[in-house]
């Protein structure tokens, strides 16, 4: 007699009933929050994915923002740089 796909499954349902019956409704109970957790999330993705894309066709891809340089390069005030009194804390690169 050889052993197929079906005959593991009937073995591991009987297993599961047998020696795990008083914990199958709090397993149930975790897989059906786990589900909808999972749905609620993906609901999610989608509302986001929808707002993105209504943005996108609008066009507003441009970000408003200034251009500053490095605070180590050419600094007007050199005296406040040397001894260490700028508000930007100093570049960790060598």
């Amino acid at each position: 007699m050889r052993l197929e796909g079906w005959h593991l499954i009937i073995i591991i349902v009987l297993a599961l009933v047998l020696f795990a019956a008083p914990k199958l409704p709090s397993m149930a109970r975790s897989i059906g929050q786990s589900m909808r957790i999972f749905k609620s999330e993906v609901r999610e993705m989608k509302k986001d994915g929808s707002s993105d894309a209504k943005d996108s066709q609008d066009g507003s891809d441009a970000v408003e923002g200034k251009v500053v340089g490095h605070p180590d390069a050419k600094t007007p005030n050199m005296k406040a740089q040397n001894t260490g009194e700028t508000d930007v804390p100093p570049s960790n690169r060598v």
